[in-house]
């Protein structure tokens, strides 16, 4: 008897599953957010401190959450791929990386405009930005690798590869408000430290964000099985072609 991780291995039962889960997905975290946006504006106070400008947490903490979750995907799915030949790693790992890359600018991006406020400037080289525009960089750094071969199997197994040394970033990320002296708050982990006004939003965007998350890596992933298949059945149509082309050759 197959397990949940061979069924979901098969192409064709994970299109099926997919293709049941995602209107549920999407609508679960469009309802999410729409309510994680009403506690944010209608609900939790303003930061005795900040002001209103504290509400930008409810994207920025999020974002780069997801930020840091999508190039550890992107790394687990490669090395699915180099170890395991799993079916469905390279799919994964691709559909994943822009995805990931667009959280993570969305994370500078609202990172630079609560920064802005808070430190008199939108960019500071503060270890913890730097590092996660760094881990921006190696998002881009894998779509260019992928798109610049011609060869799937080889800009698989590349990217792959530079997708695990990529990898030792997250922990600079993660740790680096505790190694070094910066200007960026430490993580609050959804501790005792924020107020439960100010917590039951975030965790509820943070729910929200991860759902939309799973639902646009599987969509994406559903059209990167599709796009192999059509250029299998073009690749076979071809061939056919060839072989028919060459047969009524020799026998005229």
């Amino acid at each position: 008897m197959q397990t949940l991780t061979q069924r979901l291995a098969n192409p064709t039962r994970f299109m099926e599953l997919s293709g049941m889960m995602l209107p549920w997905l999407f609508a679960l975290a469009a309802a999410l957010i729409a309510y994680g946006l009403y506690l944010v504006f209608f609900v939790a106070p303003p930061d005795y401190q900040q002001g209103e400008t504290v509400k930008i947490m409810y994207i920025h903490v999020p974002s780069a959450w997801l930020a840091m979750m999508g190039y550890g995907i992107a790394a687990v799915s490669s090395f699915g791929l180099l170890v395991f030949r799993h079916p469905l790693a390279d799919v994964s790992a691709k559909a994943v990386v822009p995805i990931g890359a667009a959280f993570t600018f969305l994370a500078l991006v609202t990172g630079s405009l609560w920064g802005k406020p808070m430190w008199g400037t939108y960019w500071v080289w503060d270890a913890r930005l730097t590092s996660v525009l760094i881990l921006f960089f190696l998002y881009l750094g894998l779509m260019a690798l992928r798109s610049s071969l011609e060869d799937e199997n080889l800009a698989a197994k590349l990217t792959a590869v530079l997708a695990l040394v990529g990898v030792a970033i997250l922990p600079i990320i993660k740790f680096s408000v505790e190694w070094w002296n910066t200007l960026h708050q430490p993580s609050t982990g959804f501790t005792s430290s924020v107020y439960p006004s100010m917590r039951t939003p975030l965790l509820v965007m943070a729910i929200g964000f991860s759902t939309l998350f799973v639902a646009m890596h599987m969509l994406a992933m559903r059209n990167e099985v599709l796009r192999r298949r059509v250029k299998a059945m073009r690749m076979v149509e071809v061939e056919q072609r060839d072989s028919g082309a060459h047969a009524i050759a020799q026998g005229g």
